[in-house]
């Protein structure tokens, strides 16, 4: 049996290395596959909602990703530490900090700025807020820190990629909210939107609420329709 002269490589979109034995990096290799778990639910959200204001914030992640894409290969800075298994050799500035930190923060603005009336107690409600915005910024310094921690970027790097994702956050916000977001009734009236199911729930202060008491009543009043045909 003759070798094949094809070179074969591995797909190493997903692979993170980290140092053999080292718990604590092998937990920050994991947190750095956090941008392909958001691309996950953003397909979930996608499919299932066919939200506008979703969709956008999607597009808002995509160009986000293509500005960092131009970036490294307009400045051309390598990384500090050699890797045979990227698909890229440049590492200024970092797109896990820059994807992370645009997600953070939009996701913050998003909940202190556009989200309302999301139960009765105005306490609990502030304390679920700030909880989830928490949570978001300390998930985009665990994955930047990773970054560092595991050699495939330097803190120069990561601080300019969570700047820069900083930035466009609040730059995609502003025109998803004074831009976007009023042309949406207009959008939702077209026949692509209707084909494919697009809905706009900009107007809805709590759009969970809203769907779990309105999915509530129509299963209650499905059953007393079943009840009553029952019968007869």
């Amino acid at each position: 049996m003759t070798e094949s002269a094809e070179k074969w490589v591995p797909l190493s979109l997903t692979l993170v290395e980290y140092p053999e034995g080292d718990h604590f990096g092998k937990l920050l290799a994991l947190f750095s596959l956090s941008p392909f778990a958001i691309l996950a639910g953003f397909a979930a959200l996608i499919l299932f909602r066919r939200d506008l204001h979703t969709i956008t914030f999607f597009i808002g992640t995509a160009t986000n990703e293509l500005l960092n894409f131009i970036l490294k290969h307009t400045i051309c800075e390598a990384r500090p530490m050699a890797r045979s298994s990227l698909y890229t050799e440049y590492g200024m500035p970092s797109s896990h900090s820059q994807f992370m930190w645009f997600f953070a923060l939009y996701c913050a603005l998003f909940i202190l700025i556009r989200l309302h009336h999301m139960n009765n107690s105005s306490a609990l409600e502030s304390f679920w807020k700030i909880g989830l915005v928490c949570s978001c910024i300390l998930l985009a310094i665990i994955v930047s820190f990773g970054r560092v921690y595991l050699n495939y970027h330097s803190w120069k790097q990561v601080l300019v990629g969570s700047a820069v994702g900083v930035a466009f956050a609040i730059f995609w916000f502003a025109m998803t909210h004074l831009v976007f977001s009023p042309l949406f009734p207009t959008i939702v009236t077209w026949k692509i939107s209707e084909l494919l199911l697009i809905r706009d729930t900009t107007l809805i202060p709590n759009i969970m609420w809203f769907e779990y008491t309105n999915t509530r009543q129509e299963a209650r009043a499905r059953g007393r329709k079943l009840v009553t045909m029952k019968s007869q």
